[in-house]
């Protein structure tokens, strides 16, 4: 946790996005200084977040979905400093990634506890099974920051998380996350594990800054 909390307070000194560093947005959608809304490769802004990812306990589950050569790409870090904080809306990872392969696990990890009131996790459950990617479009409002699926939340289930939690699942698996609508901070951090053998054109290996080894 300390070093998450280290980069919320280098967040509070910056008035403007950049590449890695994303700030929240007002109504009408400026970014407001000082506000961090996601950090986009956290594990290249400080490389200590990659011990996260290369945990035994973590990388071993992972090894017995997609094999002992690992590498672990798009590292990120939402602080999810409430109220109406937001970290990601209904979608698929694999939508980004150029690729409906069944090979790419997300990870996720919930540092502080997340329940319904400060932005859980919520799935659309066997929404992989099908290997097919849905449209998405550009959000508004709270989630004016991406483009997102429409899904029916009638089969959604939240995952409530103590601290701790590690998540792993299919980056075809329709996902997202409520808003934080307490006034406290709901810290997570995420990555996608990928086979070493596995190319994708937008992540490539040795080339792309935010693809790291992990096993193998």
């Amino acid at each position: 946790m300390g070093l998450f909390r280290e980069l919320v307070e280098r967040g509070r000194s910056r008035a403007e996005p950049d590449a890695h560093w994303s700030l929240a947005k007002d109504a009408d959608e400026h970014p407001i200084p000082g506000r961090l809304h996601k950090i986009q490769g956290v594990g290249v802004v400080d490389p200590r977040a990659l011990e996260l990812a290369r945990a035994p306990e973590v990388v071993g589950c992972v090894e017995g979905l997609i094999g002992p050569e690992i590498d672990v790409f798009g590292t990120k870090f939402f602080p999810m400093l409430g109220p109406l904080a937001t970290s990601t809306s209904w979608h698929q990872d694999n939508h980004y990634f150029g690729t409906n392969s069944d090979r790419v696990v997300s990870c996720a990890i919930y540092l502080e506890a997340t329940n319904r009131a400060n932005g859980c996790l919520q799935v659309v459950p066997g929404s992989h099974r099908t290997g097919e990617l849905v449209p998405h479009d550009s959000g508004r409002g709270n989630w004016a920051h991406g483009n997102w699926a429409t899904v029916d939340e009638s089969q959604a289930v939240d995952v409530v998380c103590g601290p701790g939690t590690v998540v792993l699942f299919s980056a075809n698996l329709l996902h997202g996350a409520h808003l934080n609508l307490s006034d406290g901070t709901s810290f997570r951090t995420a990555w996608h594990y990928i086979p070493a053998d596995l190319a994708l054109e937008l992540f490539p290996r040795g080339v792309y800054r935010d693809r790291h080894v992990v096993m193998g």
